[in-house]
């Protein structure tokens, strides 16, 4: 496959979730990834599965097995990165760990996809998506306000905060690589990269233009025009029209007269608009 990645070899332990996210978003770039399947896992029964696209093989191993463990290590010493998924301290006990792929190969970038980080009171716990971005902060906003905030998806915590966070520091390995010939361990956590993506938010309740209440600010719901409507078919149209010049396109659009509405931005007005 051609990309900007083309020529870099990935070993993928397999997971779910984030794991082969940032697999896939690697295989996509142009990387020539193997996926490595644990036997019995029930992990390759969904070949047309999105997430599993790109992949130049996938073969099954028992790595409690150590002739199973030797074929991964032979992949580590012809391969630039290794994302593995496993619980704190598992890939160690397997003979898998950051250090013997090291000592096998001291270029590779070994990534490591976690909920909670490999240390601290929660590591060892187990988690999806909810718990981490509802520990993150990532969760309250979300959501009307007279009703408990709802799942959105798995994309904050999975995707946006776990698989692409992990893409981003394995590319930053493999261009700090460039300069000092070792790899290094990339270690993304969930719960870390959720509150990353609250930066913007955190930003403006800071400066007082962000309350603590649901369906009350800017981009929440609460302005009229920024969220979504249902429509004359029982489906539903999204509005975005933010800026001043968007929003008089779709006053127009409605065949309304501007001056006859409140103020866009005058929030005493919002329940009108």
């Amino acid at each position: 496959m051609s990309g900007p990645l083309a020529g870099l070899s990935v070993v993928e332990i397999g997971s779910i979730g984030p794991g082969p996210f940032a697999a896939m978003v690697l295989a996509d770039l142009g990387a020539r990834v193997v996926r490595v399947e644990r036997a019995g896992g029930g992990l390759a029964a969904a070949p047309m599965d999105p997430l599993l696209r790109g992949r130049a093989a996938s073969i099954t191993l028992d790595l409690k097995r150590p002739e199973a463990v030797e074929v991964v290590m032979r992949l580590v010493e012809r391969s630039d990165v290794l994302i593995e998924g496993y619980r704190p301290g598992v890939a160690e006990r397997l003979g898998v760990g950051p250090a013997e792929c090291a000592a096998r190969n001291p270029r590779l970038v070994y990534g490591r996809m976690t909920g909670w980080g490999q240390d601290g009171p929660r590591a060892r716990e187990a988690g999806h998506d909810i718990d981490y971005i509802a520990v993150a902060g990532a969760l309250h906003p979300v959501g009307p306000a007279d009703r408990p905030p709802p799942p959105p998806l798995n994309l904050i915590g999975d995707f946006g905060g776990g698989g692409m966070l992990l893409v981003v520091g394995v590319l930053a390995a493999l261009i700090e690589r460039e300069s000092s010939g070792m790899g290094q361990v990339v270690d993304a956590a969930m719960v870390d990269g959720s509150a990353l993506l609250m930066t913007m938010i955190q930003g403006l309740a800071a400066r007082g233009l962000w309350t603590d209440r649901r369906d009350d600010n800017l981009l929440d719901g609460a302005a009229p025009f920024y969220r979504c409507y249902r429509t004359s078919d029982d489906r539903f149209v999204a509005v975005g029209a933010l800026e001043p010049q968007f929003y008089a396109a779709l006053v127009a659009g409605l065949g309304l007269d501007e001056a006859d509405l409140p103020g866009q931005y005058d929030r005493s007005g919002w329940d009108a608009l």
